[in-house]
């Protein structure tokens, strides 16, 4: 294959780069079609608004690396590990994301819309801005996560555990719970959201 080591503006299509170690590879503006990427493994890469379709990325390995803009499109992620990764911006459309396991890292402003992401270990994940909306997160957990501004809107939350999760701008009301695990201060959210007055001082007889 070409070099990885810096690579602008390419297209690769039909290739098979099955357990490529990519190291710190830098891909700025490039296009995986039809790519078999299953246990590839990079460690501090940097994918620039890049282009993935229909491709495989199964089973591979990713530390401290970069997706920052990238759009992902039919491709299957299946069993794939992200430690330490930024996410930030990119869109997942019509993937298999489970399952993944993820590690820390900075998935802001992420569109993973109508996906199913159930019973992943999301914790302490920075989701900011995130949109999740129509998702299922059934028995997911993002205990601890950072969903600040993050789109619900219609996200399957059965299950779900949010305990310690950041949830300042977040409209929880257009989620759907049912037993979603909540700390003292999201369910004070939630009932505010639902119009309620959480007043914290006892009342005095």
């Amino acid at each position: 294959m070409t070099d990885p080591i810096e690579n602008t503006d390419l297209h690769y299509r039909e290739e098979d780069w099955y357990a490529e170690d990519l190291g710190a590879a830098r891909f700025v503006r490039c296009t995986f079609t039809d790519m078999d990427l299953s246990e590839v493994v990079t460690s501090g890469a940097t994918f620039d608004q890049c282009t993935f379709a229909n491709s495989r990325l199964n089973a591979s390995t990713h530390r401290h690396t970069a997706f920052v803009a990238c759009d992902f499109q039919r491709t299957s992620l299946f069993d794939a590990t992200f430690e330490g990764c930024k996410m930030i911006g990119s869109v997942f459309a019509d993937c298999t994301v489970r399952p993944i396991k993820v590690v820390g890292g900075q998935w802001r402003g992420v569109t993973m819309r109508g996906l199913n992401l159930s019973k992943l270990d999301l914790a302490g994940l920075d989701l900011r801005e995130a949109d999740l909306s129509m998702s299922d997160l059934t028995s997911t957990s993002l205990v601890g996560a950072n969903l600040d501004g993050a789109n619900l809107r219609e996200t399957k939350l059965a299950g779900a555990d949010l305990r310690g999760a950041s949830l300042d701008r977040v409209d929880l009301a257009a989620a759907h719970l049912r037993r979603t695990h909540l700390d003292l201060a999201g369910a004070v959210l939630l009932a505010e959201l639902q119009g309620a007055l959480v007043d914290a001082e006892p009342v005095r007889q």
